[in-house]
């Protein structure tokens, strides 16, 4: 199907679709809408929907026939967890109580950290608040690591 028969038939369909809400708004506002009852008013939008219905089939149809795959939009790209790095951000350091090793040899030493970032909202104003909480272990024993834990914020 050439590109010129594609528009003329598109171009059909809408003049179409014009010509159906004309008539919806004017069985809706018309001077004689106040006079239908219900039941006509209702058969009145039943019928023109109907229309509409069909005459979106067409335009899907021929799309479809022309394998057109344009008119379908393509979908989002997920940023789920990314922030934008663009944005301000508030970085915060929870520390824990005490960097003295249980067993009493001695301070501990950085071993990495937990990041987390959610999105503060300030009237007029958007953030990002980081919060980081360091992990710390002993060099000289293996009693473990400690953390400050995640709801002191």
């Amino acid at each position: 199907m050439a590109l010129i028969e594609k528009v003329a038939a598109l171009t059909e369909i809408t003049q179409r679709q014009e010509h159906l809400i004309a008539e919806l708004n004017h069985a809706l506002h018309g001077k004689r809408s106040e006079k239908l009852t219900e039941d006509e008013r209702q058969l009145a939008f039943e019928d023109l929907s109907i229309a509409l219905a069909e005459v979106e089939v067409q335009k899907e149809h021929l799309a479809d026939r022309s394998g057109d795959k344009t008119a379908t939009k393509p979908a989002p790209k997920r940023t789920i967890g990314n922030l934008p790095a663009a944005l301000p951000r508030i970085e915060q350091r929870i520390e824990p109580d005490s960097l003295i090793c249980p067993c009493g040899c001695g301070v501990m030493h950085k071993i990495g950290e937990d990041r987390n970032e959610r999105l503060d909202i300030v009237p007029a104003q958007l953030r990002v608040i980081v919060t980081v909480r360091p992990r710390y272990a002993c060099r000289t024993c293996s009693d473990g690591v400690t953390q400050a834990p995640p709801h002191r914020i």
